[in-house]
């Protein structure tokens, strides 16, 4: 039923492997032996993949309840001497991930010695259903309408330069200034918005130097090279010091979230219950928008 379920949620073969920790073969014949019980073709494959059939979706359905059953039983039966096992996937942009997702872990790790842990600290955005992910940590609005998301704290972008920077090229005090400052790009970040009054403003930000890391873009800033538009949680600890000044404070940016993402099913195991909780503690408090 698992490696059914699987299969129809992946769309493939190769993906349901890699997700269940099984061969390809092994969930190819688990599923034939399904079909051959049954005397009905739950499954049709064709050149774009794997697609159920009207049959295979109902059988499905109820073997995706009757699984969400099974592991919920299994929580219980386990949560009875206070104990969490099993294997959580976890991914989460680099920064926030190391800064607030890996002390949760951490603790995890400590308070539960049966369950291990996996992580990917990576700014890049995985596929949870075809890597595996048990739960991955957002920052923006989720893109994918079949993975079910929990926003876990509010969050706003600050434009950001250094004392030195400032010195030499000056303070804008204007959107329209921005155009002549060096500016740090965030690769495939788009526009820049600004509340101007009673509308947002665009602004495409223009500079030689271009990443998809954000502490990158913290880092050159803190450094003289330009001005940097980040969420401000990365430069708290910047700002408190006078490493870096915020710039044009006056223009507010649009409030998105951090989000804790889960492959789709009604099921949400424990372990990943637990770690969105004290997510939520740990990365709301010191995520709120000033």
């Amino acid at each position: 039923m698992r490696c059914l379920v699987e299969v129809i949620d992946t769309g493939g073969l190769n993906r349901a492997a890699i997700r269940l920790g099984l061969s390809k073969s092994i969930v190819s014949r688990r599923i034939a032996a399904i079909e051959e019980d049954l005397g009905v073709q739950l499954l049709t494959r064709t050149t774009r993949g794997i697609v159920p059939t009207e049959a295979g979706l109902e059988f499905r359905r109820r073997c995706d309840r009757i699984l969400a059953e099974v592991a919920e039983a299994r929580d219980v039966v386990s949560g009875k001497g206070g104990d969490l096992g099993g294997r959580l996937r976890v991914a989460a942009p680099q920064v926030l991930g190391q800064r607030y997702v890996a002390p949760v872990l951490g603790r995890l790790a400590r308070d539960y010695p049966r369950l291990e842990i996996d992580v990917a600290f990576s700014d890049r955005v995985v596929d949870m259903v075809g890597e595996g992910f048990d739960l991955a940590v957002r920052i923006g609005e989720p893109r994918e309408a079949s993975l079910i998301g929990r926003k876990i704290a509010p969050v706003r972008a600050m434009l950001v330069a250094s004392p030195a920077y400032l010195n030499q090229n000056g303070r804008p005090s204007t959107l329209a200034e921005l155009g002549g400052h060096e500016c740090l790009v965030y690769s495939g970040g788009g526009d820049w918005q600004f509340r101007q009054g009673r509308r947002w403003v665009s602004v495409r930000p223009s500079g030689r130097l271009r990443t998809d890391s954000g502490d990158t873009i913290v880092h050159w800033a803190a450094t003289g090279l330009g001005i940097g538009n980040v969420p401000s949680f990365l430069v708290d600890e910047a700002l408190a010091s006078g490493l870096l000044e915020e710039v044009l404070p006056e223009f507010a940016q649009p409030e998105y979230g951090i989000y804790a993402l889960r492959p789709p099913g009604s099921y949400v195991p424990a372990k990943v219950r637990m770690l969105i909780d004290a997510l939520v503690v740990e990365i709301g408090s010191c995520s709120r928008p000033n």
